[in-house]
């Protein structure tokens, strides 16, 4: 036993070392070698084709999802419309704006009475109409205050 302690501790040694070698782990062929390297900005298709991709009816249909299981879980935790956590309601309100209204540059505030300030533009005046109606689609808006404006995309 004595000779196989010192064998042992130094497999354990070796192993250690070759497991801590300086390969990185990386959680993509994109990430950079070196963390301390600067991010490359994605290309235009990239930036184009993500952004399909996030206002695409797939996509609504899974926030819509998403919105209904939070509201669910808050029903079965014991959770009222009173109770909800103004973070949630903001979160779950930008949600369903993103999904719903592409292409708007949308901020939203929740206060903890149910109060949802949405401040920001959209596209058009069709756009502004629906942001009182999405809001108070989620579970515990109470109010919604609409600062937003209508301005036109920047090209």
């Amino acid at each position: 036993m004595k000779k196989l302690t010192p064998f042992l501790i130094t497999g354990l040694l070796v192993f250690g070392a070759a497991a801590c070698s300086n390969d990185t782990a990386r959680t993509s062929d994109a990430a950079p070698d070196n963390p301390n390297e600067a991010v490359q900005a994605p290309s235009p298709q990239t930036t184009e084709a993500s952004q399909r991709d996030a206002q695409s009816e797939v996509r609504r249909r899974q926030l819509n999802s998403d919105i209904r299981a939070r509201e669910e879980r808050e029903n079965i935790a014991g959770g009222g419309d009173t109770n909800r956590a103004a973070a949630d309601l903001a979160s779950e309100v930008r949600s369903k704006l993103e999904a719903n209204i592409p292409k708007s540059a949308l901020t939203v505030e929740a206060a903890e009475n149910g109060t949802v300030t949405v401040g920001g533009t959209v596209n058009n005046q069709q756009e502004l109409d629906k942001i009182e109606r999405l809001a108070k689609e989620i579970k515990g808006v109470t109010q919604v205050v609409v600062k937003a404006a209508v301005a036109p995309p920047v090209q």
